[in-house]
């Protein structure tokens, strides 16, 4: 893993992916996307991982795209329209990523997450912020809609409150992004994380199996009407009913004993 995405896997399976250059406060330039893209897939296959947690150095989460570079990517003859369509797919197909990678996925929030930053936030399955954390999708200061993180937004927060934060740019401090259900709850600076990582290692010491199926369901079923979702479901309970895990998980509830998981 290059230096700019740095990556630290302990003995409970919790995969740590820190953001590593504050000096840009850890924009999403094309190598960032790149490396993210690469380490969510990696660790999406990895059976050592068990859960993800993303954090960043320095005093902000993510400040979104590289804008320098987006400028510089304006010099075509295009005006920067092949290079714009290249990039914007390339930062949905690394959120579309976090979404679909098996492993659950918590976001460690210290300092400000805007623009596509906080899209980052909304498209983990999990997000807990030091209560000094902001967050904002400001660009209409700059005259561009913040279209792509209202993708993340709207699936995370109630339209009203996406749209407020779209429509004013506003900052929004931690503990009302908690209110919202941007993220799930904020803490002290000093204990978020320990914080992370305890809720980080209690997910870990679930079967990895349940997990994938059920992360997997959740995403897919609310996208369909509501008979759909629960005939949808409903096979999904069938199947995991039949899996070794469960087997083994429900007579280990019956017999008063610790389960051991084969994440199978």
């Amino acid at each position: 893993m290059t230096d700019i995405l740095l990556r630290k896997l302990d003995t409970d399976g919790v995969l740590r992916l820190t953001l590593n250059t504050p000096e840009k406060r850890n924009a999403l330039s094309e190598a960032m996307l790149t490396a993210l893209g690469q380490a969510f897939d990696e660790a999406g296959r990895d059976p050592l991982v068990r859960v993800i947690v993303l954090a960043a150095n320095g005093p902000a989460f993510c400040a979104g795209h590289d804008l320098k570079e987006m400028t510089a990517g304006r010099s075509g003859d295009d005006r920067g329209r092949a290079y714009f369509t290249r990039v914007l797919t390339q930062c949905s197909s690394v959120m579309q990523g976090i979404v679909s990678c098996p492993k659950p996925v918590i976001a460690e929030v210290t300092g400000i997450a805007t623009a596509a930053g906080c899209q980052l936030v909304a498209s983990c399955d999990l997000a807990i912020a030091a209560d000094t954390a902001q967050f904002s999708t400001p660009g209409v200061h700059i005259g561009l809609f913040c279209s792509t993180p209202m993708v993340a937004m709207s699936r995370n927060v109630a339209n009203k409150h996406a749209m407020e934060m779209l429509l004013t740019g506003d900052m929004t401090p931690a503990a009302r992004a908690a209110e919202m259900g941007l993220v799930n709850r904020c803490v002290a600076p000093e204990a978020l994380t320990d914080e992370v990582m305890t809720v980080a290692r209690k997910i870990a010491s679930k079967s990895s199996m349940t997990l994938a199926t059920g992360k997997t369901a959740f995403y897919a079923q609310r996208e369909m009407p509501l008979a759909e979702a629960y005939d949808y479901a409903s096979q999904v309970m069938v199947d995991n009913m039949l899996a070794r895990d469960a087997e083994e998980g429900i007579g280990a509830f019956i017999e008063k004993r610790a389960p051991e998981w084969q994440d199978a």
